[in-house]
């Protein structure tokens, strides 16, 4: 009985058991989500330090390029060239963390059905590719083209509009839920385009300017809602080799327009040697980053601390417009940026914010009543006990 008893234990023992194992399984399961989200934050953090400071610093570095190089459209062509790096990237990355290793081919063709059964093939290269080779090159040439009229600052605020449009656009096109917060955001974003034309002062300098960014900044939503609606989304691979054929687009049918212009004499340098060949490449060098960081950051945080990279680079680049350039904060341009930042922060809401919010508040009503019922019990449960204190025995 006595060795039963030993090998056996008892229900309540087997219990404490079960629910110790069990506890330590929770908490185990609680250690390994704590230490992967904690991870997630880290990379984040790293993520959008990178974004920022890669975006702000390829701004800045090309306003000091044009001081030398006035090309705006043949550095567009230039860094867009560096593109070509995508898949040779992506293809090192695969073969050093993936179990299962892949030939440069195999890969090549898998990441080609993306582009529909039969592959990358001439229509689609013509009917898919080449539409968004040109929005590419135009969001950039005017994005850059803008930097030579306006200040930094106002250029990086005002590109953060596109996020606006985007929404705007998909809700048209694609047909996306219609979002209260978001109409408001879009409103924010154009209000701010209109104090930030009034800070200066409606000059045609400035007005000029602005018109590109906005133009740049529309650009870029119709890439990103065009290619929703014809591609889908695309995995890490496919988007790497998408963004080297638009390269490939680039160097064929995009290369006769920077010759153009520089035999018309509108894009024209003396002579090779005095082309800053270091700020080009180092300005194509810190797009490269910024794309890859915007591309495949996902797979290592989340998309929302990405986006915060682009609005901490609007700060960055007025901390430096502010000690190299005459740029005067007023009040009106002061409020545009922050009309415009808060708008973009409103469109980094998920779609269920209001849901999480109002279960947020019923919870936090459901505890207020649960306490008080639980302090009135208390006082009504006192006050027979005093009584019982002051009545007098009889016995006595």
């Amino acid at each position: 009985g006595d060795e039963r008893c030993r090998e056996s234990p008892a229900p309540a023992e087997a219990q404490m058991q079960a629910g110790a194992e069990g506890g330590g399984r929770v908490s185990h399961c609680c250690w390994k989500c704590s230490v992967t989200q904690l991870k997630k934050i880290f990379w984040g953090v790293a993520v959008v330090l990178g974004v920022c400071s890669s975006w702000s610093g390829s701004t800045q570095l090309a306003k000091l390029t044009f001081k030398k190089f006035d090309a705006p459209f043949t550095l567009t062509w230039f860094a867009t060239n560096w593109n070509f790096l995508f898949f040779p990237l992506y293809y090192l990355g695969h073969v050093f963390k993936s179990a299962e290793k892949q030939s440069p081919k195999q890969r090549y063709r898998e990441c080609c059905r993306f582009f529909g059964d039969n592959g990358l093939t001439l229509k689609v290269f013509f009917t898919k590719a080449a539409p968004f080779g040109v929005l590419w090159t135009l969001t950039n040439y005017l994005y850059l083209h803008a930097i030579k009229k306006i200040n930094t600052t106002d250029v990086s605020v005002l590109f953060c509009c596109n996020k606006a449009f985007v929404f705007l656009l998909s809700w048209i096109v694609l047909r996306d839920r219609f979002m209260g917060v978001r109409i408001v955001a879009a409103i924010f974003a154009i209000a701010g385009i209109v104090m930030m034309t009034y800070a200066d002062g409606f000059h045609s300098h400035s007005v000029i300017g602005i018109a590109l960014v906005v133009g740049s900044a529309s650009m870029s939503a119709l890439y990103k809602v065009l290619f929703k609606l014809l591609l889908g989304s695309a995995k890490f691979g496919e988007a790497a080799l998408f963004l080297s054929v638009l390269a490939v687009f680039n160097v064929l049918f995009v290369t006769c327009i920077p010759v153009i212009l520089y035999f018309t004499k509108v894009e024209y340098w003396s002579s090779f040697d005095i082309v800053p060949w270091g700020n080009l490449c180092g300005f194509s060098i810190l797009l490269l980053t910024f794309n890859i960081l915007l591309n495949f950051g996902i797979a290592i945080t989340y998309p929302t601390l990405i986006s915060l990279g682009i609005v901490l680079s609007v700060p960055v680049n007025a901390v430096v417009d502010h000690y190299t350039s005459e740029i005067v904060f007023n009040s009106v341009r002061v409020i545009a940026i922050i009309i415009i930042g808060l708008g973009f922060l409103l469109l980094l809401l998920p779609e269920e914010w209001d849901v999480w919010v109002i279960k947020l508040l019923t919870r936090l009503k459901v505890r207020k009543k649960e306490e008080i019922p639980e302090g009135n019990g208390d006082i009504a449960s006192g006050l027979p006990n005093k009584s019982r204190r002051t009545r007098p025995s009889m016995s006595s």
